[in-house]
């Protein structure tokens, strides 16, 4: 794991958040998913800082240093309000929003909410939620979505040091030699009291109906990152398209739902050119 920035603290949404910055300019966010940390971005932060941008990289609510929320709320459209509530905080007007996993949910729910926020919707190992479909398949490659619901999988994920988080990992990105600290940070933010519950929280929000933000067409300039060894072919991506009314592009490359970190230098590269004509 690379050495990170100084730690810092703001207020969006009503939670208080942990986020790690750097660099100046027009503001990107990198938000990360499940199981994972700000650490998922180790490598693409710097890069991007790099090229002229001010990135920054917050622990989502309930990911320990950040607030477990006291109203409980870990529903789609919340995060996505997080993310729009983090640019205002932020002192900024729009940004780009890139989101993995989890991540890339709150960024679909953010460009719905305040679509003028979002300057650029940037989602990795996610297709649009809307243009999913309930295959027996996929029910089977997702199912730990149903396994994380009852209050039994608390105890199931802290379980040998939190060792289902490494054979998540694993599943979803199958080529993958994954390293063997690659979940220590994602192990520590959860480990403190309560605070694995609430990552879970994610999951027991989730409804058969799709989020009400989510539902609207994507009007912000988009780009999705697609893995051709994920367990969600890039084909799903595709299919996506009818969801977006301006310009969509979807990025092919080498990797699983993990893509930027087992290909972090192909991810870099893609994504500094999408990012490069938006630079101040």
């Amino acid at each position: 794991m690379t050495s990170a920035p100084e730690l810092k603290y703001i207020t969006a949404n009503d939670v208080r958040l942990a986020y790690f910055e750097e660099g100046t300019g027009p503001l990107v966010l990198l938000i990360h998913g499940f199981p994972d940390t700000p650490h998922t971005w180790s490598a693409v932060r710097p890069a991007i800082a790099a090229l002229g941008f001010r990135v920054v990289t917050p622990f989502t609510r309930g990911y320990f240093p950040s607030e477990i929320p006291r109203n409980g709320a870990y529903d789609a459209d919340t995060l996505g309000q997080d993310v729009v509530s983090l640019i205002t905080a932020l002192g900024e007007e729009r940004a780009v929003i890139v989101g993995h996993d989890w991540g890339a949910s709150a960024a679909y729910s953010a460009a719905g909410l305040s679509p003028e926020r979002v300057q650029m919707l940037i989602t990795v190992a996610i297709p649009h939620p809307a243009s999913v479909v309930p295959t027996p398949s996929l029910l089977w490659t997702v199912r730990h979505f149903f396994a994380f619901q009852p209050k039994s999988a608390n105890a199931r994920v802290r379980a040998d040091d939190f060792a289902h988080l490494d054979e998540l990992v694993q599943r979803w990105s199958p080529a993958w030699h994954v390293p063997p600290d690659e979940t220590r940070a994602v192990k520590e933010a959860l480990r403190p009291e309560g605070h694995a519950e609430a990552a879970l929280g994610y999951y027991r929000a989730l409804s058969l109906a799709l989020p009400k933000a989510q539902r609207r067409p994507v009007t912000v300039p988009s780009v999705a990152f697609a893995g051709t060894d994920d367990l969600i072919a890039p084909s799903a991506y595709e299919r996506a398209r009818k969801r977006y009314r301006a310009a969509y592009e979807v990025v092919t490359m080498p990797g699983g739902h993990f893509m930027h970190r087992e290909h972090p230098e192909v991810f870099i590269r893609e994504l500094s050119r999408v990012l490069s004509p938006l630079r101040a």
